[in-house]
């Protein structure tokens, strides 16, 4: 199973509201050759990490079907993320699209290796877990052997993600 994370928090000119960003970015990946969403989840709004007075985002979880490897994965997402408007500036800043390569089958990156899969952060993320429950309600973190209810009960209670 493969995973990706989509999220965003600024007005899109060609797409217009977070939401609308999202979708195209599904629709995006969807009209890839050599990429199927097999499925998707909800919307979720989510307060950012680390809080801020930034805008809340938009965020969601798919999986998709591909047989490009991880790095040419990422790659793909970064071009798409690219076309949609986003400029990386700093880490955590608002942005118009986020697309994070969560999860690639049951791989495990060694130190050093691009991508890291997981994604090492996701563990830690409302805005990751629970749309993720949508997809695969199941799926158990390769890495660290955790369930997602378990990694869902673990999180911060400042973490506020709800279905839109």
């Amino acid at each position: 199973m493969i995973l990706i994370g989509i999220g965003a928090n600024l007005p899109s000119p060609r797409f217009g509201q977070p939401r609308g960003t999202c979708d195209a970015a599904v629709e995006a990946l969807a009209a890839l050759d050599g990429v199927r969403v097999a499925t998707r989840s909800r919307w979720f709004e989510s307060a950012p990490v680390p809080i801020s007075d930034q805008p809340w985002y938009v965020n969601g979880v798919c999986a998709v079907e591909t047989s490009l490897s991880p790095d040419r994965l990422l790659a793909v997402l970064h071009g798409i993320e690219e076309d949609f408007g986003r400029v990386r500036t700093e880490r955590n800043a608002a942005r118009v699209l986020d697309l994070d390569l969560l999860a690639y089958d049951d791989r495990v990156s060694a130190p050093g290796d691009v991508p890291i899969v997981p994604h090492p952060r996701l563990h830690q993320r409302a805005f990751v877990l629970l749309p993720l429950r949508d997809v695969a309600p199941e799926w158990t973190h390769p890495g660290l052997a955790l369930t997602l209810e378990e990694m869902i009960r673990s999180l911060p209670a400042d973490q506020v993600s709800r279905p839109l």
